[in-house]
């Protein structure tokens, strides 16, 4: 079965870094979008940042310049990578991952995700 695992989440001031890795086992599929999403107390989840197969990436506005999305294919990971954090990036973090053609754009909402990982937490103080 698809299994995706989150970690490297944690407290860190404002203005620090933090990379999250989820690893993901199980799932076979050639042509998918994977991306992170995270959600606050009370609010929606929200898309952060999406990849593609073919390493097409997008980001959302809110984190765009501070945050980067990568994967390596090797290792079956992909990562978050988090620099400049304000206390306004605090959520629960997530990765997901849809199969299937993105034709060069990943769905941004999380609806459009099958399979989701159980979360790692970001805090970040002022």
């Amino acid at each position: 079965q698809v299994q995706l695992v989150e970690s490297g989440g944690g407290s860190v001031q404002a203005g620090g870094s933090l990379r999250l890795s989820c690893v993901v086992s199980g799932f076979t599929y050639s042509r998918y979008c994977m991306g992170w999403f995270r959600q606050a107390p009370g609010a929606e989840r929200e898309d952060v940042a999406l990849i593609d197969n073919d390493g097409i990436k997008s980001t959302a506005e809110s984190v765009r310049g501070r945050f980067a999305i990568s994967q390596d294919n090797a290792k079956n990971t992909l990562y978050l990578q988090m620099n400049s954090l304000i206390p306004g990036d605090t959520a629960m973090y997530y990765c997901a991952a849809r199969p299937g053609d993105s034709g060069g754009y990943c769905y941004r909402r999380p609806a459009e995700y099958s399979y989701w990982g159980q979360g790692t937490q970001v805090t970040v103080s002022s």
